[in-house]
């Protein structure tokens, strides 16, 4: 069931709908059906290590919980198996686990999805390098541990928009998390991602001041499944765009690109203020007062 506008305004200005009975249903056996997941997938998880065997397990548990959150993901192109740097559009955290389920990917997520209960959790999984938008010192050690993500899960997914958006706008990509491709490791592709939920992509989008806490009960609480298509689009060798702002600049034309087809019509500017990425939503029209910022 859809929020009506006025509720997700209300939820994106940070003053979350009331959920009801049935919802509160919902978010018990979803988490019932997440827990039931861990009991088959974790004991698997760590047979497959004792053997010497790479696991599976991972990947499957988080395409399940994605399911088990009502995402129905259809995987549009094929995702390479190793060494990629995938880079994507950026809506929610259901994204990690839609991605991760049709990849293996590890991540870079901004911090905050850390620290949402559950959530944070399952991103972690699968080796999720948590990323805080103030911590401009801390680049350096976090582009280390994207060099070893890599390493070990042979992909990485990033979300260089620095936020998540509603899924009609592409924000410019930021670039430091790009750094691990100054120069590109040897062999390692670069393919774009563009993550569409079609008609439902504003009412799941995490945006404004919803805190991650909220966005989770509002969406575990929702009724009924919603569509997740996981386009891997073209690779491309980061050394025929050479350094990371061209890198950014070439995935996110790609992007965009396959947004506007998906959604038959031009993107719009994203509506709200975003300061930690210096994002300044345009003024409405007709208004010459500037918009609030969220």
């Amino acid at each position: 069931m859809a929020l009506s506008p006025e509720a997700r305004l209300a939820a994106i200005e940070g003053r979350p709908p009331p959920i009801d009975a049935l919802g509160w249903c919902r978010i018990a056996l979803r988490a019932a059906g997440l827990v039931a997941g861990l009991i088959l997938c974790v004991p698997l998880h760590y047979l497959w290590h004792l053997l010497r065997l790479g696991s599976p397990w991972p990947r499957i548990f988080l395409g399940l919980a994605a399911r088990i959150a009502g995402a129905r993901v259809t995987r549009v192109g094929v995702p390479l198996k190793r060494d990629v740097f995938y880079i994507s559009n950026h809506l929610s955290w259901i994204d990690i686990l839609a991605v991760a389920g049709a990849s293996g990917s590890a991540f870079v997520a901004k911090a905050e999805i850390r620290d949402a209960p559950v959530v944070g959790w399952l991103a972690g999984l699968n080796r999720t390098v948590f990323v805080s938008r103030e911590d401009r010192m801390g680049v350096a050690e976090q582009i280390n541990q994207l060099k070893d993500a890599l390493a070990e899960n042979w992909s990485v997914t990033v979300f260089p928009e620095g936020t998540t958006t509603d899924g009609r706008s592409l924000l410019p990509f930021k670039t430091p998390m790009l750094r691990v491709l100054e120069p590109p490791p040897p062999g390692v592709l670069v393919q774009p991602v563009m993550l569409e939920y079609g008609a439902v992509g504003e009412e799941i989008a995490w945006i404004g001041v919803e805190t991650g806490v909220d966005n989770a009960k509002r969406l575990l609480s929702r009724k009924g499944s919603f569509p997740l298509r996981v386009h891997f689009l073209e690779p491309f060798h980061p050394r025929d765009f050479p350094g990371r702002k061209a890198i950014a600049a070439e995935s996110r034309r790609r992007i965009e690109e396959a947004l506007i087809a998906a959604l038959g019509e031009p993107l719009r500017p994203f509506r709200y203020s975003v300061d930690p990425v210096r994002y300044a939503a345009p003024a409405p029209t007709g208004s010459s007062e500037p918009p609030t910022a969220l």
